[in-house]
Order: structure tokens, then sequence, then C-alpha cells
């Protein structure tokens, strides 16, 4: 069993295999499952997040009016103009942000690694997916692949924004879809590292300050910015750029600056964009305090 980033890059280059044909075979050991079940389950996910951006791409809006229809607005804005960050990179982030906004709206999400970063993972599949035309093994490869990294993480760190702010939910949500689009994109093992290391470097020290509590703002678009830094880092990777500082060590350091990070800037809604005059006023209205 693998526990490190190191060891599963150790493992697929040893058998000349892919990241996540290292997470399926452990997944058959561990769980005593057949590869028929783990990709079943597995289908059903993939379904869960399809459906998911299916409903997002139809409207949808939370029961606070806080967030929905941005992920519309989006695909409105690349049918009229040419955007220009690029359609895919567009498509990803209002894949993303849509299925944020199906949680808000109490829809039916697959959790990756958490519901307030549950976009990442699936907005960026559903965008190289019509580049890279994958077939449905594909697709869920890719899962496995996120999940790979997503377990280290979990036993090395934080995958929870309570436990080490955002920098452990979206952070780690791009970082696990920037690995597994590397693989998708025909990229080596070692680069689906260097490229999760560097989506994840980049949002060291992300705070989790949800305004009144809620998991809409700033939730949602931050599962842009982690989508965005996912592909942007993947792209890096496979043009052959490194990080210098390791993907196990980016990881210890996510951990650290986590448990440095005061309670009011751990999910808790008292500190950042939270304590902000409009996160205040928001909180008061929704809730009826009046002052």
């Amino acid at each position: 069993m693998f526990r490190t980033v190191k060891e599963l890059v150790e493992f697929a280059e040893k058998d000349s295999i892919s990241i996540s044909e290292v997470m399926i075979r452990q997944e058959m050991e561990v769980k005593e499952k057949t590869r028929e079940q783990l990709f079943e389950e597995m289908e059903t996910n993939l379904q869960v997040m399809e459906n998911a951006i299916e409903d997002a791409l139809k409207g949808v809006e939370s029961v606070t009016g806080l967030t929905g229809g941005d992920a519309v607005l989006i695909q409105n804005y690349m049918k009229e103009k040419t955007p220009l960050s690029g359609n895919l990179l567009m498509d990803a982030v209002s894949k993303a942000m849509g299925t944020n906004e199906v949680n808000a709206a109490m829809g039916t999400i697959c959790a990756t690694p958490t519901a307030g970063s549950a976009g990442c993972v699936p907005g960026t599949l559903f965008a190289v997916k019509n580049q890279l035309h994958p077939s449905r093994e594909q697709m869920i490869r890719y899962l496995f692949t996120a999940g790979a990294f997503g377990f280290v993480v979990a036993n090395n760190s934080f995958i929870s924004g309570a436990a080490g702010g955002c920098q452990a939910e979206v952070g780690s949500a791009g970082a696990m879809a920037s690995a597994a689009i590397v693989e998708m994109a025909g990229g080596t093992p070692q680069q689906s590292a260097e490229a999760f290391a560097m989506t994840l470097k980049n949002m060291l020290g992300l705070v989790c300050d949800p305004v009144a509590g809620l998991v809409e703002v700033p939730c949602v678009k931050r599962n842009a910015g982690g989508s965005s830094l996912a592909i942007v880092s993947a792209d890096m990777a496979l043009a052959g750029v490194t990080s210098r500082i390791p993907c196990d060590e980016v990881i210890g350091a996510m951990y650290r600056i986590g448990k440095q990070m005061p309670s009011s800037l751990r999910e808790t809604g008292e500190g950042g964009l939270a304590d902000t005059p409009t996160g205040r006023f928001l909180k008061d209205k929704l809730f009826g305090i009046t002052s």
C-alpha cells in the first residue's frame, strides 16, 4: 500500500503502469472487490457528476439566493464571444461552478474530496473530455487517479476546511484534478505528481471563510480558481516544467500551514470574507438578525 506520492509514483514506474492502475489494484486488495465491482462503483460516481453538470447548465438557484445561474452565464458568454482565457478553461470553470451551484441548491453531487470542493474534478474532466475524447473507461480512470492523490492527502494532511482551511478543500481538489488531467493527456506518473505539486503550492494558505457559514460564497467561485490552476499546472507539467519542492513536501507544508491557521479562518464564518461589512450584512439578512 502506498502512503506518499513518492511511493505511488515508484509503484507505477516499477510495474510500468498508470497511477490509476496502482489505485485500482490497491482498492482491489484493501476492499477485497473485483475490478468490475470497483469500476461499477466509480461509474456511479461519474454519472452523479455528469447529472449535476447537466442540471447546472439548465440553471439552478440556492434557497438563499446567494448563488446560482453563473454556470449558465459563462456558457452564454462562450457562445457569444471568444473568452480571453480560452474555451476549454472557461468550460471547466463553468462546469466546476455549476457543480457547486447544484450542491448549494440541495442537489446531488459527488464529494471530491468534499462537497465544498466538488466542482474541480468533474468540471475539468467534462471540459477536457471535449478535447481529448476519452473512452468511458478513461473517464473512470481519471477519477481513480484523482482519488489516488486524494488518498495521500487525506492520510498525511487535511481535506476539510474546518481542519486546514480552503487550501485543504479546493487546493486538494484542484491538485487532484491536475494530476488526473496529465494522465488522461498521456503524461507520465511523475508528471502527474509535478502537476499536483504546482497546483497545490499555488493555493497554500487559502482560508476557509464562508459567508453566513454557508457553502456558497466564496466557495462556488473558488472552485473556478481551483479548476483554472489545475489546467494550467497540467499544461506546465506536460511541457516538462517541474516543481522545485517535491509533491510530498508541498503536502507537508499544507499540513503545517493549516495547523498554524487561526480558527476564525477555518470554516467558522468568523473571519476573512465572512467578516466584511457585506458578509456580515448578508448573514444578518439571511438569519433575520436586526441591529
